[in-house]
């Protein structure tokens, strides 16, 4: 997906009990001068769009299992077209719950196996330095940064780790065992790379302000959709 126009121009999807679309929008416009724009679950996105952003919170209060009622939201049809297209799309927290349960990443994310909601920083470990959110951090590279979740849990049958692996999707792990999750995975992609997942919080720790160690690491993670632009900050 070229970006080819002077500036970017990213989505922003709000969903009933969305509440870290806000911060996600203040991180975009406000530290890396990116245009962004809400865009309501009922509506549609326009077709010159550079990227789109699922925020986290509590679609429709987690009714049912996280994720899955937003992921029905007429809004994600135009979400799964432009995945398609190579669209870089990111998934945050809730937003990659609504990823998995429309179908745009493999797997599903459960109750953490401590039954409790989980609100921490913690260590990542980068596994896959080549989609447009991580191609500005290095292989092996260790990210601070916090989750705040309840069902950050994620699962996948053995079939379909093993492939995870053998196509280079696995995006993130945690440093040490965190929650259950398969393999320690804190983040995946799609087979072609545009469509990332991940359940930790790089919005709350892009700013030395509120990053108790060191903000940069998470910032390339926007950074590097400002590389995937061609516009370097």
């Amino acid at each position: 997906h070229e970006i080819t126009r002077e500036y970017v121009k990213v989505g922003i999807v709000v969903f009933p009990g969305s509440n870290c679309d806000r911060d996600i929008f203040h991180v975009l416009t406000d530290v890396f001068d990116l245009e962004a724009e809400y865009f309501w679950h009922e509506k549609h996105l326009p077709s010159k769009i550079d990227a789109i952003i699922l925020p986290g919170g509590f679609s429709y209060g987690d009714r049912l299992r996280a994720g899955v009622i937003a992921a029905h939201s007429p809004i994600i049809s135009d979400v799964k077209s432009m995945a398609k297209k190579g669209v870089p799309i990111l998934g945050i927290c809730n937003g990659f719950q609504i990823l998995v349960e429309s179908g745009l990443l493999p797997g599903v994310l459960l109750k953490n196996t401590t039954m409790n909601f989980m609100c921490k920083w913690i260590n990542l470990i980068v596994q896959n330095n080549n989609t447009p959110f991580t191609n500005k951090l290095k292989q092996g590279q260790k990210i601070s940064i916090p989750i705040a979740n309840g069902e950050g849990r994620y699962f996948a049958d053995k079939k379909t780790l093993k492939e995870l692996q053998e196509k280079n999707q696995i995006v993130f792990t945690y440093e040490e065992s965190l929650n259950g999750s398969s393999l320690n995975i804190a983040g995946i992609c799609n087979e072609s790379g545009n469509v990332v997942g991940m359940m930790p919080h790089p919005e709350r720790a892009a700013e030395s302000e509120i990053n108790p160690t060191d903000n940069k690491p998470s910032s390339l993670i926007f950074e590097s959709l400002l590389k995937t632009a061609g516009i370097e900050k």
